[in-house]
């Protein structure tokens, strides 16, 4: 069976993890299949939001594979089979499935279904909205072992959490729980396990009921206005939101208002 699972739902796209006997550890097949899934979210017009989860109980994702990614990366293991030569032949790629440096362009929710850790949670950090488990818990351990977080995480971290929480958990390498993730911000909602994949297709079915050329416009604006200063952040909203008003969804939108009935937005 493929190490990640893909599947349309109406409007939104499921992506899992499924190494759940490897604690849902980034091989080079899980980065190759990852980084092609995200294409797919970006160039495909019927996605409007895309879902990713891992499989099992134990873990969402435990971060490269110290085993199979790390030794070819390094150059420690020579390739073997196909997704072996993907990755040795383009070096981005394992950083483009972690959303590193490939942006989908539309909303990301992470299903965090178990311990998200090292690369995993640098993982977590690249996704837009977050749904963890009770039990699940998050960290950054590369200090620990003397490496460093280079999946972002030092760059965006401080920005979704207080400096100082993020810099505890990246010096220390100490993991915290759900509820702590919760209370700094960065996540958005804490469930039962059970509850975590129903929790995200809820809120994924409401954005993707929303107009997609809004909701792919206002996520587009917030991040490029972050760290700008107010005027130029004012006119970067500009530039984005007022193109949205000359769409035919931004004519529907108010007349299915009007007319009491739901919205049929086509993404033009």
């Amino acid at each position: 069976m493929s190490a990640v699972l893909f599947e349309k739902r109406g409007h939104i796209a499921l992506i899992t993890l499924n190494r759940p006997e490897a604690h849902n550890a980034i091989s080079p097949e899980v980065a190759v299949r990852l980084a092609d899934a995200w294409e797919t979210v970006r160039t495909d017009d019927e996605i409007r939001v895309a879902i990713v989860t891992g499989a099992g109980e134990g873990a969402f994702c435990s971060g490269a594979d110290l085993a199979r990614l790390i030794p070819l990366i390094t150059g420690a293991r020579q390739p073997e089979d196909e997704w072996d030569q993907k990755v040795v032949q383009d070096p981005t790629l394992s950083m483009r499935a972690l959303l590193r440096n490939f942006d989908p362009e539309k909303p990301i929710i992470a299903a965090v279904n178990g311990s998200a850790l090292a690369g995993g949670m640098e993982f977590v950090v690249g996704t837009d909205i977050r749904v963890a488990a009770e039990t699940a818990q998050f960290g950054l351990r590369e200090a620990v072992w003397g490496l460093f977080p280079i999946g972002g995480s030092t760059a965006r971290l401080p920005r979704q959490m207080p400096l100082a929480a993020a810099l505890e958990i990246m010096l220390t390498g100490t993991p915290i729980d759900a509820r702590r993730a919760y209370e700094l911000g960065f996540v958005n909602h804490v469930v039962p396990r059970e509850q975590v994949l129903e929790k995200a297709m809820a809120i994924a079915d409401t954005i993707a009921a929303n107009g997609p050329l809004a909701v792919k416009a206002i996520r587009r604006s917030v991040r490029a206005c972050l760290g700008l200063p107010d005027a130029q952040s004012l006119d970067r909203e500009l530039e984005i939101g007022m193109p949205v008003f000359a769409t035919r969804d931004a004519r529907e939108g108010p007349r299915a208002f009007k007319e009491k009935r739901p919205p049929k937005f086509e993404g033009r």
